[in-house]
């Protein structure tokens, strides 16, 4: 959601308002609730010696139930309590706070603690030239922020735009019944005309299998976590490291400037990966991932991540 960084590629950025650390950065990822796994497992995979703090808001989800300035509200919330548990990099992982809250939370962190956000995949679903539809929350659906996005990179392609209603809260319960109602009625709205599906929820990530097998007719997916995790990547090699976290200052951003290689461990490194997840926190207090993260291959992932040893 910003322009790509210029600068040498380095993972050691130094976080805001919080002590310096070892060479192992800590990089927060916030949503309402499982959204947020697959981007975590796409950031490990990007950079396997970081460490991931979550921060969950199931006493304030779904947050396309909220109006904008809750959701504002929260999203700073788990941000600021993220930062406080060590965080260097922060990743949004919710389209719905991305919207609304992104703006907020990069005016209160940024510069020295980098904030990514979440679009939907619109713009390569667009180069197909086919048409296509958007999976994502009401909030989403009927944003402006939605439409812009369809207008400037799908002007002239038919894009049709799904509310589905229920599914994120359903795949946060792991409930097979509630998900195949809620895929059946997005389904029902989706037209044949549509060749692809943005999911423009991070949630519906983690049934993407379902979501295939709910059609009957082959469609394409086009999700997020991966560009997200390399946008992460490219922010944090942006950065120039003091060992002062009060005098990191973050290279120039410019449309023009090439990006930097990838933040990624060399292939020897990546065999013996010491990223772990080390913090997680439903709604500002310490808590423990859901059970129902276990019912999602990339969720028990995840739960590797936690049971790693120091």
């Amino acid at each position: 959601m910003s322009n790509a960084a210029a600068g040498q590629p380095h993972a050691n950025s130094a976080p805001a308002g919080a002590a310096p650390t070892s060479s192992t950065p800590t990089v927060g990822l916030l949503d309402s609730g499982l959204g947020l796994v697959p981007f975590a497992v796409a950031v490990h995979h990007e950079l396997p010696h970081a460490n991931l703090a979550l921060a969950m808001d199931p006493d304030f989800a779904p947050y396309g139930a909220l109006t904008s300035a809750q959701i504002e509200q929260r999203a700073l919330a788990s941000a600021r309590t993220l930062v406080d548990a060590g965080a260097r990099a922060l990743v949004i992982a919710c389209n719905t706070a991305s919207v609304h809250a992104l703006s907020a939370v990069r005016e209160r962190f940024e510069p020295l603690v980098p904030v990514i956000g979440t679009v939907p995949a619109v713009k390569p679903a667009a180069a197909t030239g086919a048409p296509f539809a958007v999976w994502a929350t009401t909030a989403t659906t009927g944003s402006a922020y939605q439409r812009s996005l369809i207008s400037m990179y799908a002007g002239d392609i038919n894009v049709y735009p799904v509310a589905c209603a229920g599914l994120a809260q359903a795949i946060d319960s792991a409930d097979p019944e509630t998900i195949d109602i809620a895929l059946s009625a997005a389904v029902t709205a989706t037209p044949r005309e549509a060749q692809s599906i943005v999911l423009g929820c991070t949630h519906y990530g983690l049934v993407a299998d379902r979501i295939e097998a709910a059609f009957d007719r082959p469609v394409t997916l086009f999700d997020s976590p991966q560009a997200v995790a390399r946008q992460l990547a490219r922010r944090l090699a942006a950065q120039v490291v003091s060992e002062d976290p009060a005098e990191v200052v973050p290279a120039p951003l410019s449309p023009q400037a090439p990006q930097p290689p990838q933040v990624s461990a060399s292939p020897q490194d990546s065999a013996s990966p010491t990223g772990r997840l080390t913090h997680v926190f439903l709604s500002g207090k310490p808590g423990s991932l859901p059970a129902a993260v276990e019912a999602y291959a990339v969720g028990r992932e995840l739960l590797a991540l936690r049971d790693k040893p120091e």
